[in-house]
């Protein structure tokens, strides 16, 4: 199995993952590779076949999004990456304008290969800039300096690249507050049209994670808070609208394949531990770069997981992923598409919005508010709590129903 059927007409977003690294940070937990360069020319022509095939299986659909993702994509190199996109753009129907993005870290980008990149249709660049303080670069062992990456955004202005994304990383090992706003401070001064600003998550076996268990200090959470709030606050100053939880934006320059993963809009995923949603189903691709590469080029299995999603499902993902995003949720989107009863979600979130949790626009849709953002997942577990207990609620009496029937035919 390869790829699903779509909707003649439907509009997709295309995921790739590029899995090389020059070095592996110590917080990634991303499927993510190093030393492992001898394997690309393997991997684009696994890459290549899969595209190509995966497209005879959509007839008639427009792609309107691409992300190369990693891993680090411009470590992968230009050429590679200019022959995956003529190969999209040969393979599917790529709407004019739409959004084309790499991700990029600072040590691998250079003017010479942005323009070429530029050049050949990929119009928005996410360099992962994480922080302006060396130290905290070098503690998690970031492959960059601080100069090297004003270097390359300097680079991808001269390239002509007008679309350019910063991802800035808060609760790093010995970070504070004032150095943060610092970092905060010196990515503004670059004029990035975009933000990305994530918490610092420790996942499990990461070396991180054991640097941590061993006793090694990391802001906690209220230092976290601290500097989240202080940021939704000053990047609006600046002109950034807050969006979703940790995305900012100059208006008109949101993130249009992000948003699609926060909207329910289908997608697909090509590269090892790659998600894709489309057509009801939702599946991944195994994390193993050589079973990838042997799947595709060889006809070995490729899936690592499928599901069918239900209807019930889909109005959980509703609340989960609406609630990440500034546009929030609404009643009649919610009763009319997923076929559930608001009003006990209504009744938790003004509970929320009377502890200052969450917000009714005046456009009459439920959102969450800074603080809210900061006890998301608590919040919205809440939510889908009362969800389930609702569905329960309902079912219970047609349970009974039913079987006091089958007991009067007995």
């Amino acid at each position: 199995m390869r790829g699903k059927q779509g909707k003649a007409g439907e509009r997709l977003g295309i995921y790739v993952h590029i899995p090389f690294c020059r070095s592996k940070c110590d917080y990634c937990d991303f499927y993510s590779l190093a030393g492992q360069e001898d394997r690309m020319d393997n991997y684009q022509r696994a890459l290549l076949a899969h595209l190509k095939e995966t497209a005879s299986m959509l007839p008639g659909a427009t792609v309107d999004t691409v992300y190369f993702g990693g891993g680090t994509p411009s470590f992968y190199g230009e050429k590679r990456l200019r022959e995956l996109l003529g190969a999209i753009k040969r393979s599917y129907r790529l709407e004019k304008g739409a959004e084309i993005t790499f991700e990029a870290n600072p040590d691998s980008a250079d003017f010479k290969s942005l323009r070429a990149l530029r050049r050949a249709g990929f119009n928005r660049v996410s360099f992962g800039y994480q922080s302006a303080c060396q130290p905290e670069l070098d503690r998690v062992h970031r492959p960059h300096t601080v100069e090297q990456g004003d270097s390359a955004v300097e680079a991808a202005r001269r390239a002509k690249l007008a679309n350019l994304s910063l991802d800035l990383i808060y609760g790093l090992p010995g970070q504070t507050l004032d150095s943060w706003k610092a970092t905060v401070e010196h990515a503004l001064s670059l004029s990035p049209e975009h933000l990305s600003c994530y918490g610092l998550k420790v996942e499990e076996g990461t070396p991180l994670a054991a640097r941590a268990a061993a006793g090694e200090p990391l802001p906690d959470d209220e230092v976290q808070a601290d500097c989240y709030l202080w940021t939704v606050e000053r990047l609006a100053r600046a002109g950034y609208g807050q969006y979703e939880i940790s995305n900012f934006a100059k208006p008109g320059y949101e993130s249009r394949h992000n948003l699609r993963y926060w909207l329910l809009r289908p997608y697909l995923g090509f590269g090892p531990g790659a998600h894709s949603d489309l057509g009801g189903r939702r599946y991944s691709w195994i994390r193993d770069l050589e079973g990838y590469i042997k799947g595709v080029l060889e006809g070995g299995c490729l899936l690592d997981s499928e599901d069918q999603i239900t209807r019930e499902e889909r109005g959980s993902e509703y609340l989960m992923l609406g609630l990440r995003t500034a546009r929030g949720i609404e009643e009649w989107e919610y009763r009319g598409t997923y076929f559930g009863d608001f009003a006990p979600l209504e009744e938790q979130l003004e509970r929320f919005a009377r502890e200052g949790w969450a917000e009714k626009t005046g456009q009459g849709r439920w959102r969450l508010t800074p603080r809210g953002f900061l006890v998301s997942n608590q919040l919205i577990g809440q939510l889908l709590e009362r969800q389930e207990r609702v569905r329960l609620e309902q079912l219970l009496p047609r349970v009974r129903e039913q079987f006091q029937s089958r007991s009067r035919q007995k």
